[in-house]
């Protein structure tokens, strides 16, 4: 069946935006008197866990500190505006293969989403940032993490992006960058490719469609299609 719509992850995936976002975080500890700091290593476990008030109620109960919800909510509110600020100020870049895949399938008339965990307002800040526009201006549906009952690993994100796509997951590909990405996006039936980022390397891909290197691989529509034919041709009976 032919490819009618590509679905992208973000931190990692559109970018390598996971740095940005743990300097965001540690500057609002600061900011706040909590006395925390997220070096590379633990960010790297931290990751494992989705959604940001999510990742620091985490890392309290593993410290033994109780943090109440408000203050979660406040400490969460604070950093978004801390790493928004950051990629206004074009401390960013897409990951090498992104722009000219994109390019491609906008040329190529087929529709573009995102279905993330990260929230709308980071979205919005790294597109800007990187293509100069409106976000909703390059894609179609966009879906994230906060307006979904659970976060990746679940597929809430990819099956409410489906569904206003209004496509089969058959027609679809997505494309992420981290174990708990290729969950959710598998679970919702969407074949996968990986490209690991700097804090997703080494991560067990095990039902990824292809695990390649980088974007460059994939950087048109007929080299996305013909990496896809060439995952089904190995996956069929008989190759094995």
């Amino acid at each position: 069946m032919p490819l009618k719509a590509i679905i992208f992850d973000v931190d990692g995936t559109l970018a390598e935006t996971e740095e940005v976002h743990r300097r965001a975080f540690n500057d609002t500890f600061i900011d706040m008197g909590m006395g925390w700091n997220w070096d590379d290593t633990l960010y790297t476990q931290l990751l494992k866990t989705t959604g940001g008030k999510e990742r620091m109620k985490a890392y309290a109960e593993s410290i033994g500190q109780y943090v109440a919800p408000k203050m979660l909510a406040e400490l969460h509110q604070r950093k978004t505006r801390a790493y928004t600020a950051m990629v206004a100020h074009r401390d960013i870049t897409l990951r090498p293969g992104i722009r000219q895949l994109i390019t491609d399938a906008r040329d190529r008339g087929l529709k573009l989403a995102i279905a993330t965990t990260t929230n709308r307002p980071n979205v919005d800040a790294l597109i800007e940032a990187t293509f100069d526009c409106p976000a909703a201006e390059l894609f179609a549906v966009i879906v994230a993490g906060d307006e979904v009952p659970k976060k990746k690993p679940a597929p809430d994100v990819y099956l409410k992006a489906l569904d206003a796509l209004g496509l089969p997951a058959a027609r679809c590909v997505a494309l992420e960058d981290s174990r708990n990405g290729l969950h959710a996006a598998t679970a919702a039936g969407i074949r996968t490719i990986v490209s690991p980022s700097r804090y997703t390397l080494g991560e067990d891909f095990t039902g990824a469609a292809a695990v390649i290197q980088s974007f460059t691989e994939i950087d048109s529509v007929s080299a996305l299609q013909r990496r896809l034919s060439s995952a089904a041709a190995k996956a069929a009976p008989g190759n094995h």
